[in-house]
């Protein structure tokens, strides 16, 4: 089956020119002209949406804060700002990526597929985590040691699970914080810190493993 895009822009002879382009390429093509139509096309379940910024009545910012929480596939933007801010206003709403108007028809192709092969491997990816002694089921959202079942409060979780599906990798306070709370959390990042303070303790309860490795200057790492 082929993949489905969702395109939403209100320029029509860009839309004509991205769906012959990508149909060409076996895609499933879906367009709307502006943000009124494109919120009522969300319910054909696209596989990613391509989202222009600059629309009348209904910005594509506002649309991207409206269905984010209705769909989980990527959302890129469109756009001809480049002012750091907007970048920024885009992200936060949800959108994954964004590429600048005007943009070649290859580049664009070349994210679209990198961001589905980077949802497929999300979808495939194990239910479960083992590492030596503990294990971690995303789905119950239970972390055991041996038999035991630790006990963490929800932010306390979120931090695990966001840093064991990142092994190796390295965040400062603000990147955890953003993906554990969200971008729109009323809080200091600052008490990532106190939070992983305690996963640390609860932890060595009942092994000596160090799991959480601070990176000093610049963050937080889930030891591999």
């Amino acid at each position: 089956m082929p993949y489905k895009i969702l395109i939403i822009d209100d320029d029509t002879e860009l839309l004509k020119m991205l769906r012959k382009y990508f149909e060409l390429k076996n895609y499933e093509i879906i367009t709307a002209e502006n943000g009124t139509e494109g919120l009522s096309k969300i319910k054909l379940h696209p596989d990613i949406v391509l989202l222009d910024v600059n629309m009348p009545r209904i910005d594509g910012i506002e649309v991207c804060r409206r269905i984010r929480d209705k769909v989980a596939c990527p959302i890129l933007f469109l756009t001809a700002r480049v002012e750091e801010q907007d970048v920024v206003n885009g992200l936060s709403s949800g959108g994954d990526d964004y590429i600048l108007k005007p943009f070649s028809l290859k580049e664009l192709d070349a994210r679209i597929t990198a961001h589905l092969k980077r949802e497929t491997r999300r979808k495939s990816r194990t239910e479960c985590c083992f590492q030596g002694e503990l294990s971690i089921d995303y789905r119950a959202k239970t972390v055991q040691i041996h038999e035991d079942y630790l006990e963490f409060t929800r932010l306390e979780y979120g931090i695990i699970e966001f840093l064991t599906m990142n092994p190796g990798m390295v965040f400062d306070k603000d990147r955890i914080y953003e993906k554990v709370c969200g971008f729109d959390a009323e809080g200091d990042s600052r008490v990532i810190t106190e939070l992983i303070r305690r996963i640390r303790k609860k932890f060595q309860q009942y092994t000596e493993t160090e799991y959480i490795e601070t990176v000093w200057g610049m963050g937080y790492r889930w030891i591999k």
